[in-house]
């Protein structure tokens, strides 16, 4: 029992549970600063969403990759993701069965939070949550073969739409809402290029087509930087009036990223090849 209990908490990777609700609900707070009004129900509604759908995505990334993931090597990302420190599927803790069952139970309670939701605003965020998943498959199966790094730049857009989502619970589709996801994009683009990073190794053995396993490492960190640049410029641009809602959170999260990206790149650099 305890055993099995570990292991569905490596599947949800039961450590980062706070952070989706926030990421989430960071595009309701800037709907109600945009349309005026404010709802603490609909923020712990919208929270929920955030939590279960998300999950519901974990668990469909761990059951659509879960035979390339008994090829890894080492766990250096692993650790970081998993509390536990393993791969629940392909160790048979868990069941690819259970893990499918799971991720339809949470995908039907996200779906039945999310029509409780005023239309047209329900059936907003109900297609985005359709096309994450859909687009999370095909970010799963594309990187196996490709030239180019298509997976990686539409597979990364569902986890931009995803505070876009949020917005919808209460606001409308519009340049508020776009400006949003272009700010987003270049920081969900770096976060997966830093993952890659890390995970050169087991991308190799999995023979995954990752930026790093197409270009190399050293391409990889001129582009994180190209990132990094584009990311601080965003952020002062929305110094007027977005200020308290994206720029203060977001240049924490961005020194902090710096410095982790500046440590990981270090280990690496003292690794062979």
């Amino acid at each position: 029992m305890k055993e099995t209990l570990k292991a569905y908490i490596d599947l949800i990777r039961a450590h980062f549970l706070p952070a989706w609700p926030l990421i989430f609900c960071s595009g309701l707070v800037l709907a109600f600063a945009n349309y005026g009004g404010f709802s603490w129900s609909l923020i712990i509604k919208a929270a929920f969403i955030g939590l279960f759908g998300f999950e519901a995505g974990f668990v469909l990334n761990d059951y659509v990759d879960r035979n390339r993931d008994r090829l890894d090597v080492e766990n250096t990302l692993t650790g970081y993701w998993r509390p536990f420190k393993e791969r629940p599927l392909p160790s048979g803790k868990i069941s690819s069965k259970n893990a499918f069952w799971l991720f339809i139970l949470l995908a039907g309670v996200t779906s039945a939070l999310i029509f409780t939701l005023p239309y047209p605003n329900s059936l907003y965020v109900f297609a985005i949550m359709l096309y994450s998943y859909g687009i999370e498959v095909f970010y799963q199966v594309k990187k196996r073969d490709q030239k180019y790094p298509i997976a990686q730049l539409l597979g990364r857009t569902d986890f931009t739409l995803f505070p876009a989502a949020g917005y919808l619970c209460y606001g409308q589709p519009d340049m508020v809402m776009l400006l949003f996801i272009i700010f987003f994009y270049p920081w969900t683009m770096a976060h997966l290029g830093l993952n890659d990073f890390i995970d050169l190794k087991n991308d190799k053995a999995r023979d995954l087509k990752s930026i790093t396993v197409l270009y190399g490492a050293k391409k990889l960190c001129t582009g994180l930087q190209a990132l990094r640049f584009c990311i601080s410029l965003q952020l002062f641009s929305f110094s007027g009036s977005l200020e308290i809602l994206l720029s203060t959170a977001f240049l924490r999260g961005l020194c902090f990223w710096q410095g982790q990206t500046f440590i990981s790149g270090k280990k690496r650099a003292r690794q062979p090849d």
